[in-house]
């Protein structure tokens, strides 16, 4: 429980002294990349002192242009680790509460995060529309087609849905494999283990050769990617 109270207390402190500036930075000068490291770096800081380390594989299988990636989610650690290896800013369709943390929710949306409310289809559905317009600006995004995190590490099946960003954005989904996330946080447990997390990104799948009802084909080839790269104890049983 150590390591939970150590990363709670620094990343509370430090969005405290450095969220306001770089919030007050960005809305006056209209650029949020200052705003993006700060987060970045200082999350891969407190995950280093905590003792996890994150190990990169298939960095040459990200397009130079804006692109989806999808990847298997068993944790809470999936999304700093697989941020934190993506050599460029990314936006993230994340649940609706995390966008009423004071500061924390004003960086999101400046950084073009999107809230997904999961229990109302029609507002998912809006935050995907409005994500997707993004896209075409320029912005990638991170997504977690299954919806929720694994109980037992294990890839479970995929909510067509979140593909339909890759096909309405006219953009490349790169399939990625986080692995040994579940063993450093598992679901539901507030203990933090010390350990490695492989993000392994697999080649690019072209979503523009899928129309959006044809969203479900699109989720089992990426779903299939995934389970392709992840390691046996990870792959699904059926």
């Amino acid at each position: 429980m150590i390591r939970t109270v150590l990363l709670t207390v620094f990343l509370a402190v430090y969005t405290l002294l450095l969220g306001p500036p770089m919030v007050l930075y960005a809305a006056l000068s209209g650029s949020v990349e200052g705003l993006y490291w700060t987060g970045v770096e200082g999350v891969r800081f407190i995950m280093r002192r905590v003792g996890v380390r994150t190990r990169v594989e298939g960095l040459e299988n990200i397009p130079s242009g804006p692109c989806i990636f999808a990847s298997n989610h068993t944790s809470n650690a999936d999304g700093p680790a697989i941020t934190g290896a993506i050599p460029r800013r990314i936006a993230i369709l994340a649940k609706k509460s995390l966008f009423t943390i004071p500061v924390v929710g004003t960086a999101f949306r400046q950084a073009r995060f999107v809230p997904v409310d999961r229990g109302k289809p029609e507002r998912a559905k809006a935050s995907i529309e409005l994500a997707a317009g993004y896209v075409r600006q320029g912005t990638s995004y991170l997504i977690f087609p299954e919806g929720t995190r694994s109980k037992d590490g294990r890839l479970r099946p995929f909510k067509g849905g979140a593909l339909l960003l890759a096909i309405d954005g006219g953009a490349p989904v790169v399939p990625v494999a986080c692995i040994g996330a579940h063993r450093i946080l598992p679901k539901n447990s507030l203990r933090i283990r010390s350990g490695e997390v492989l993000v392994r990104f697999c080649p690019p799948i072209d979503a523009a050769a899928y129309k959006p009802a044809e969203r479900a084909k699109l989720a089992e080839r990426v779903r299939a990617a995934i389970a392709a790269a992840l390691p046996e104890d990870q792959r699904p049983l059926a």
